[in-house]
């Protein structure tokens, strides 16, 4: 069980708030997409977790678990969901340090922090839902996907990595100060919107308000800032992808993705090799720019 500085009311506010903005989101949210998924969100209290957490449960069939990108939400996947959910029963979690989890101060913001809470999250699924579990992982989510997938290979069956990130390289910890600064810099409104705006293939064309609010809806979850932070200077996940897992994985990527730079993409496609397909007019979130042609590679994507 997590210790904190926090005492059992300030935790509960804080899980209080957390729930509000996400009932708020699905009440408010210009995406109607995002709305939706919003309101799909439960609140799971998970063996051996300080508080509940929120997972989005819909759909039916086999069950798959989605993982999200750095400083994201459980709303990155507002577009694939509704696709996949005739098909699969998904479960969408806000990854521990990340989205609308609560957040206990000081945090323990690292990636054994993040692990620990999804190994937890998947006993719990295995629990509702027994059988063989899909993952898809998104930037940094494909990275966790794969540290995850060696932990569990009994219960994981196959992985679908979106434009991943930190498979190759190592750690790089921001030391104090940089994390502090770091942090605030990402939370500026025009550094949100030319973020958001990088990761798109088309921006002119993509990006809007309903793009740039859910960019950003959960920066006003408590602890936000110096849980991003504390990440930061753990050095985050990097060189994840050696040795990769023995299940089957295939990645998707997009030849415009501004995100990944070349020397990253180089590496991983050394890594991956003939695992990766690439996708034209696609930028950094494929699941985003072309979700049709992501579920497609899912459903199509069967274990060996």
């Amino acid at each position: 069980m997590i210790q904190t500085a926090l005492n059992h009311h300030q935790l509960l506010e804080r899980l209080s708030t957390c729930k509000e903005l996400v009932a708020d989101a699905a009440a408010h949210l210009l995406d109607p997409q995002g709305r939706d998924l919003a309101a799909r969100i439960q609140w799971w209290q998970l063996p051996g977790m300080w508080a509940e957490w929120p997972v989005a449960v819909l759909g039916s069939g086999p069950p798959v678990l989605l993982l999200h990108g750095f400083d994201s939400s459980f709303l990155e996947f507002r577009r694939l969901a509704p696709l996949l959910a005739p098909h699969c029963q998904l479960f969408i979690p806000d990854l521990d340090g990340f989205g609308f989890c609560p957040r206990p101060a000081p945090p323990e913001a690292n990636p054994q922090a993040v692990l620990r809470h999804l190994g937890s999250l998947v006993s719990a699924i295995g629990e509702r839902t027994p059988g063989p579990l899909g993952l898809i992982g998104a930037s940094m989510g494909g990275s966790v996907a794969v540290e995850l997938a060696r932990r569990c290979p009994e219960r994981i069956n196959r992985l679908l990595l979106l434009a991943p990130a930190g498979l190759t390289g190592n750690p790089m910890p921001l030391p104090p100060v940089l994390d502090g600064l770091g942090v605030k810099f990402l939370g500026l409104p025009w550094v949100r919107k030319g973020l958001c705006r990088s990761a798109f293939a088309n921006p002119d064309q993509d990006v809007g308000e309903a793009e740039l609010e859910i960019a950003a809806v959960h920066l006003q979850a408590p602890g936000w800032a110096e849980t991003l932070a504390a990440f930061a200077r753990s050095g985050g996940f990097a060189g994840c992808g050696n040795p990769l897992p023995q299940q089957p994985i295939e990645v998707l990527w997009g030849a415009n993705d501004r995100i990944l730079r070349a020397p990253q993409k180089r590496a991983a496609q050394t890594l991956l090799g003939e695992r990766i397909r690439e996708l034209q007019n696609c930028g950094h979130l494929p699941h985003i720019d072309q979700p049709q042609t992501v579920a497609e590679a899912w459903m199509s994507f069967q274990p060996v």
